[in-house]
């Protein structure tokens, strides 16, 4: 249930406060009997908050333990990559990854000016260093002088949370096979009361890792990825917000380097995140892609031709225009791919295909057939991406919760994680080239396919109900019609890549439904569309709780 203060400036007694944060990261030893308390990768690597003894110091330690046994195993034995973002237990845990890293002799690169590090950036640093080395995922080599990288991020979630993340030499997050392995030797670790794990004085591990200019190397880069010229020739007006985010720095040297008429709406880093106006629940989120997170900057937005804001590791997007505010992250993710695939990018392969997740919008879907460029439709997590963006094979791939990336103009790969600056900027390119806000493009686009109404919502489940819905099977639904249209697929793995999408998706002609575990909640995420209009995707949403039910058993 939404809250009546979704929306609104946060107030003191909303902030948390940093000293007993850190303070517990530092103190509090999890139990490695409880499973809430154990080391755990979702999607973007372990997350949780030192105040429920679920990211502490124990977890970092034993973790960059386990990344350094697993690097040695592979062969990786080049530098490693590590950023950090603005959140309070941030710095803590990049402090304890050095301390272990330096200890296990691994040529450490942090960023020149010790300061915080976007999750593409990253990415992008990772891949500059491997140029000539890494081609593709099928033929990564175990061989010498491969970098990789940690990043130190929990994305969008509130400050209370920390997160810690793990990148390969092919730049993008970790597949489950490598982060089974990291868990599960992580948790051993800690089992054994972190015996085994190698670690130095900080202030030896600071003295000892070098340094690389992360901030200069990607933004001086854009141009290769970007019609940055037309951009500034168009003298587009642009509002960026990093939410208090890695972006910060980022923005204002786009700006000044490439001479371009952009603000930085606001430059302020908080570990409280007290300028943020509170999300739909009523909690503090840098969440891009909401409404609510996003009031202050949609306030605005007549201001500038394009407003865009990033969540605090700038691997997501949120794009306001002035003629329609903020922009659902389907529809921007159309007309991204309408505008690239539609002769924008004409050095990009012909056979390229379009990535998607099963969750995004079917407008995808209608937007790839018409361009006729086939579409790979694969399970949550960026990952599923990265061999596409690597090869080139695939020049785009985006998830319905605002991340997305992209292939530079001349094909080669850019970043095979999440690019929220790259995306925002993209808002830009597509007003100076065409002369048309992304808002007004998806207005095409609809007017042209169809005008779908999307939503998530979410339903009560038990630990065991969700563990079930994660390995149900297409036999286990029984239903042969959703919300009055015969059902045309039931399916429990990606028709894209084959993999298991842990859940349930149900399709019809005009309409779909998609139903999840969450990883951190009990409850199951529905997410649902329909292009017959929101009283019928309400109709699919009421009916995909009791298709669900039905498979469960329940």
């Amino acid at each position: 249930m939404s809250s009546s203060r979704a929306g609104q400036p946060a107030q003191p007694s909303d902030l948390v406060d940093v000293a007993s944060l850190v303070t517990a990261y530092y103190t509090r030893e999890p139990d490695p009997e409880n499973v809430d308390e154990q080391v755990a990768f979702g999607t973007s690597g372990h997350r949780g908050s030192s105040l429920k003894t679920s990211f502490n110091e124990t977890h970092i330690l034993a973790t960059t333990q386990a990344i350094c046994d697993y690097r040695r195993e592979q062969g990786y034995d080049g530098p490693l990559f590590i950023g950090r973002d603005t959140h309070g237990l941030s710095e803590p845990a990049w402090a304890s990854a050095l301390e272990v890293l330096v200890a296990n002799d691994v040529t450490v690169l942090v960023d020149a000016d010790d300061r915080y590090t976007p999750t593409p950036a990253v990415s992008h640093a990772i891949l500059v260093a491997n140029r000539g080395k890494v081609s593709g995922v099928s033929d990564m080599p175990a061989g010498r002088g491969l970098a990789d990288g940690i990043v130190v991020t929990p994305s969008h979630n509130p400050p209370t949370d920390g997160g810690f993340k793990y990148n390969p030499p092919h730049g993008g997050p970790a597949d489950s096979d490598a982060t089974k392995v990291i868990a599960a030797a992580a948790n051993a670790y800690i089992r054994a009361g972190l015996d085994g794990v190698k670690r130095v004085p900080f202030a030896r591990a600071r003295a000892t890792v070098g340094t690389y200019d992360f901030l200069g190397t990607y933004v001086d880069d854009l141009p290769s990825v970007l019609d940055i010229d037309a951009v500034r020739s168009a003298g587009v007006r642009i509002g960026a917000d990093p939410l208090g985010g890695a972006a910060v720095d980022y923005w204002g040297a786009i700006a000044e380097r490439h001479d371009l008429d952009l603000t930085v709406v606001n430059p302020l880093v908080d570990a409280t995140w007290r300028f943020m106006t509170l999300d739909w629940d009523g909690k503090i989120r840098m969440d891009c892609s909401s409404p609510s997170a996003m009031a202050s900057l949609i306030e605005r937005r007549a201001e500038y031709d394009v407003a865009t804001g990033n969540d605090a590791d700038s691997d997501r997007h949120g794009i306001v225009t002035p003629d329609a505010g903020l922009m659902n992250p389907n529809h921007y993710l159309s007309v991204a791919i309408q505008y690239l695939y539609g002769g924008a990018r004409p050095q990009w392969r012909d056979d390229g295909f379009v990535g998607k997740t099963l969750v995004s919008s079917s407008m995808i879907d209608r937007v790839a057939e018409d361009l006729g460029r086939r579409l790979v439709e694969v399970p949550v997590g960026f990952k599923w991406f990265v061999p596409g963006l690597l090869d080139g094979s695939g020049p785009f791939g985006g998830e319905e919760s605002a991340g997305a990336s992209f292939l530079r103009r001349d094909g080669s790969v850019w970043t095979t994680d999440k690019d929220g600056i790259l995306l925002a900027l993209l808002a830009s390119e597509i007003i100076a080239t065409t002369g048309r806000t992304p808002s007004q493009h998806y207005a095409e686009l609809t007017a042209k396919h169809g005008e779908p109404a999307y939503a998530r919502i979410d339903a009560a489940a038990s630990r065991e109900e969700k563990a079930k819905l994660g390995g149900l099977s297409p036999d286990d639904v029984t239903a042969e019609s959703l919300a009055g249209e015969p059902i045309t697929a039931k399916l429990t793995e990606a028709p894209g890549n084959g993999a298991a999408i842990g859940g349930l998706k149900v399709v019809t002609e005009s309409a779909w439904f998609a139903a999840r575990p969450s990883g951190t909640e009990d409850v199951y995420k529905i997410y649902a569309e329909s292009f017959r209009g929101p009283d019928h995707l309400a109709q699919v949403q009421e009916e995909a709780k009791e298709v669900v039910s039905a498979a469960l058993g329940s």
